[in-house]
């Protein structure tokens, strides 16, 4: 049993994929900046946005009201769910 609570432990580390910088589009690079950055950051910093600018929709909380900037990045969609978003900004990091 001390081999399996060893293996739990080694399989904890954050997967270094999440954590190497990706350049966003220049769609992306419109709301967060052009500079390269893990995607931990990206979906930090689209938050961000989004709460600055009152975007998140009163009635359901998980949706997204798209201004011009985030309609580019939503395949020009006016609203997505905060699930559907992150799908949607995957296509923009390269």
């Amino acid at each position: 049993m001390a081999t399996a609570a060893k293996a739990a432990k080694k399989d904890s580390r954050p997967n270094a994929g999440f954590m190497k910088p990706v350049t966003p589009s220049s769609a992306l690079a419109a709301v967060i900046g052009a500079e390269a950055v893990p995607r931990t950051e990206i979906t930090k910093k689209v938050w961000d946005y989004i709460k600055a600018n009152k975007l998140q929709d009163a009635a359901n909380k998980r949706n997204i009201n798209a201004d011009a900037k985030l309609q580019a990045v939503f395949d020009g969609k006016k609203q997505v769910t905060m699930f559907e978003m992150t799908k949607l900004i995957s296509a923009h990091l390269k």
